[in-house]
């Protein structure tokens, strides 16, 4: 990594990103992967990258690509639901954004005090070779779509996301957050009831009151007799017929299952019923959890 000189001539480390080429001559082109997927870099600089990828060795460039998927990946799903985020993701976030060391504001004082310094020449400026023109107006574009304050930003914010959310698994995170059962399970007003279910095993039940859902999850319990399934009901408060909620199979028992509307419930109940269901449940219910909701 190279240096850079303050006002004073002392020497400062440079800048992450702010010499493409330096930094992929260091061998840091996977470091690169996030910025280079938010396009915060110039066309010559992903020109630059590209040409190092493709002739990097195999794992180098896998590595790379991987990283760039994951944060494109990231960025289209971040925006797939409207769940709120974990309450402390942005404190996480912000815990690891590089600090911004302060301006030398010493050396504008001392100028000031010693009076108003001769103007500076103006150079006169030479027209520039036609071939040239193209090229000057690229620069100009690209200084003014991404300025070094943007780009550092924004190299921060990916750096401490990916640390924040858990490093190469940032893609499945957000999934899972996108996911009903998980939006259901891991709610900040979420509770659990495990009850257990007459024949063997737990039937573990989620509730959440802001989702007016809730998710059940059985452990254990064992298939229903043979031309029979489990049938779940959400009984009324006001003491009307239970409704049915779906109907659990040997192979739905694996599997959690979502129930909607539990606002006018008192409680959930699990019945043994013919295959196909039944209109009304069987009783004695196998499994009863309250929802007080």
């Amino acid at each position: 990594m190279t240096d850079t000189n303050d006002s004073r001539g002392r020497q400062l480390p440079r800048a992450f990103a702010a010499d493409i080429p330096t930094d992929l001559a260091a061998g840091r082109a996977v470091e690169l992967a996030e910025i280079y997927a938010l396009d915060a870099i110039s066309d010559a600089e992903r020109e630059a990258i590209d040409t190092y990828v493709g002739g990097a060795p195999e794992a180098e460039r896998a590595s790379f690509n991987e990283r760039v998927r994951q944060a494109r990946e990231t960025l289209a799903m971040s925006f797939t639901a409207e769940e709120e985020p974990p309450a402390d993701l942005f404190a996480r976030i912000v815990a690891q954004l590089p600090e911004q060391p302060a301006r030398a504001q010493a050396p504008r004082r001392e100028a000031a005090a010693e009076g108003p310094a001769a103007p500076a020449a103006v150079p006169t400026a030479e027209p520039a070779p036609a071939g040239d023109e193209l090229s000057a107006a690229r620069q100009r574009r690209d200084v003014r779509r991404r300025p070094a304050g943007l780009r550092n930003w924004l190299i921060g914010v990916a750096a401490a996301a990916v640390i924040a959310l858990g490093g190469v698994g940032i893609g499945a995170y957000v999934a899972n957050q996108n996911d009903p059962f998980n939006q259901v399970i891991e709610a900040q007003d979420a509770r659990q009831a495990t009850v257990d279910v007459n024949g063997g095993g737990t039937a573990t039940v989620s509730i959440s009151p802001s989702h007016d859902a809730l998710v059940v999850r059985m452990k254990d319990v064992p298939p229903p007799p043979a031309g029979k399934v489990y049938q779940m009901w959400l009984i009324p408060k006001d003491g009307s017929t239970p409704v049915s909620q779906g109907l659990m199979d040997a192979e739905a028992l694996s599997k959690p299952a979502l129930v909607k509307g539990i606002g006018s419930a008192a409680a959930l109940g699990i019945t043994v019923e013919p295959a196909g269901g039944s209109a009304t449940p069987t009783l004695p219910t196998v499994a009863a959890a309250p929802l007080n909701t």
